[in-house]
């Protein structure tokens, strides 16, 4: 698997009030902010050398965005890899019986994602990104 890291994935209350800490006072320039209506989350890139912090919030309060949050507060929710091939990837994890939360991709902000399920990575959620080009 050719892959390389896409964004870290952290989830915030108000996307505005958490630009103040990344964008105002760390310096990051923020590339843009994206509704994504499908996963009902509002989400903000910054890039940082090849890769990006991602500011994500939910809203509606029915999403796992927005469970996570409520049970686990602000922070780091995912780590997302790039990847050329998404199909060849997820045929390669589940032939590794690799616990996936998505068979087949869906539509993401930047191009197709999936993710893997956290207990089969160490406790850490996994996205994977075939990004449109």
């Amino acid at each position: 698997m050719k892959a390389k890291i896409d964004h870290v994935g952290i989830v915030v209350h108000d996307i505005q009030e958490a630009l103040k800490a990344y964008q105002a006072a760390l310096g990051l320039p923020l590339k843009e902010i994206v509704a994504v209506p499908d996963q009902k989350v509002q989400v903000a890139f910054l890039p940082v050398g090849e890769s990006n912090v991602e500011l994500v919030q939910p809203l509606s309060d029915d999403t796992g965005i927005a469970r996570f949050l409520t049970q686990r507060g602000e922070g780091i929710h995912h780590i997302c890899f790039e990847v050329e091939d998404i199909e060849a990837v997820l045929a390669q994890l589940k032939e590794h019986q690799v616990q996936l939360i998505d068979e087949v991709p869906r539509q993401g902000a930047h191009g197709r994602v999936a993710f893997v399920h956290p207990k089969a990575m160490h406790g850490v959620l996994v996205e994977l990104v075939e990004r449109s080009h």
